[in-house]
């Protein structure tokens, strides 16, 4: 596709996006981009829930119910729309998706994010080692064959707190038993992204202008993502840093710990037998350990660079995202 450019469309065209359409809108992640587009004051959001959803919406959130055998109530909730943003749990049914994107599609809404929001799956061997490489392929392969609407993909790597706090299946740790498993020797390290991250990058990325003004103009904007990955982050770390932040915070040292170290072939390969086995657990377990292989496929800021400049994001503080990690830990508050 040529470029196109704002000073020459149409009478009406807005180069803003304005109305911001969200599934998953009180979830993990959606929750985070929900409050950072309302705090800039310049978009509208609706989030699309089913009819039977209790969840509760924050002030500023216009619902919209919408029963998934009839699409009609999709199509409706989609009208108007600048960008459908899809953040769905992995219990979410198998079509959903593809419903989501075809009322989209009808409804002429222009910018779609897939439910994709972690690896680099632009990177094809990891994609199919992780097993969830396919699954995301086929969602933008949908989107791009209705011929309606452009997605981006949103690659901020494993959620920080989340995988710290979580089970020792993802980044190693478990807090109540202080306990760590290290991949390799466990200096590997790869990229990772806290949900506030998250959300200051997709409300900073829905507030650049759509298109150019024209061949002069060579500042951001959202076109430059059209049908491509936007690499975000917080930290590229290792496994042995995250202990260092773990020990500062804490306070404990080292001899505090039972650390074991785990050869990353051997661990991937008992995640896998695991999964097959009904342990649910053990897809986590082979998820997370493909991304700290030595191959460097955890850290694409090393081979594609971030977009964290280019969107204004801040550096963070390390010690206060582990103390928010530790906490979820403590409170159970990440499921095992």
């Amino acid at each position: 596709m040529s470029q196109r450019y704002a000073g020459a469309q149409s009478q009406g065209f807005k180069n803003y996006i304005e109305n911001v359409a969200i599934v998953g809108a009180a979830g993990r992640i959606g929750k985070h981009f929900v409050a950072e587009l309302l705090k800039t004051g310049k978009h509208k959001v609706t989030a699309v829930t089913r009819e039977d959803s209790t969840s509760p919406m924050p002030e500023g959130v216009e619902v919209m119910r919408v029963d998934y055998s009839d699409p009609s109530t999709l199509a409706k909730a989609m009208k108007g729309q600048d960008v459908l943003i899809i953040t769905m749990g992995v219990t979410s049914p198998s079509d959903q998706h593809a419903k989501l994107v075809e009322a989209a599609a009808e409804a002429r809404v222009p910018w779609v994010f897939p439910n994709e929001y972690g690896i680099d799956c632009e990177n094809e061997e990891l994609g199919r080692d992780t097993i969830i490489g396919s699954g995301n392929a086929k969602n933008r392969e949908e989107i791009e064959k209705l011929g309606v609407s452009s997605w981006i993909g949103f690659a901020c790597s494993f959620w920080y707190e989340f995988s710290l706090g979580g089970h020792s299946c993802r980044y190693g740790f478990d807090f109540k038993e202080k306990s760590m498993v290290c991949i390799d020797d466990g200096n590997t390290p790869i990229n990772t992204t806290t949900w506030p991250q998250c959300g200051r990058a997709m409300a900073k990325l829905l507030s650049l202008k759509v298109l150019p003004e024209n061949e002069q103009d060579k500042s951001p904007c959202l076109d430059m993502f059209r049908n491509k990955f936007v690499y975000i982050s917080s930290f590229c770390l290792s496994q042995k840093q995250m202990m260092q932040s773990v020990l500062r915070v804490t306070g404990d040292n080292p001899e505090d710990w039972k650390i074991t170290y785990e050869n990353h072939k051997e661990r991937y390969n008992a995640g896998m037998k695991e999964m097959q086995q009904g342990d649910m657990n053990g897809f986590a377990k082979l998820l997370y350990t493909r991304l700290f292989y030595p191959d460097g496929s955890g850290n694409y800021e090393k081979t594609k660079g971030t977009q964290n400049e280019l969107l204004g994001l801040p550096k963070e503080d390390l010690d206060e995202y582990t103390k928010v990690a530790i906490r979820m830990a403590e409170n159970n508050e990440v499921p095992s």
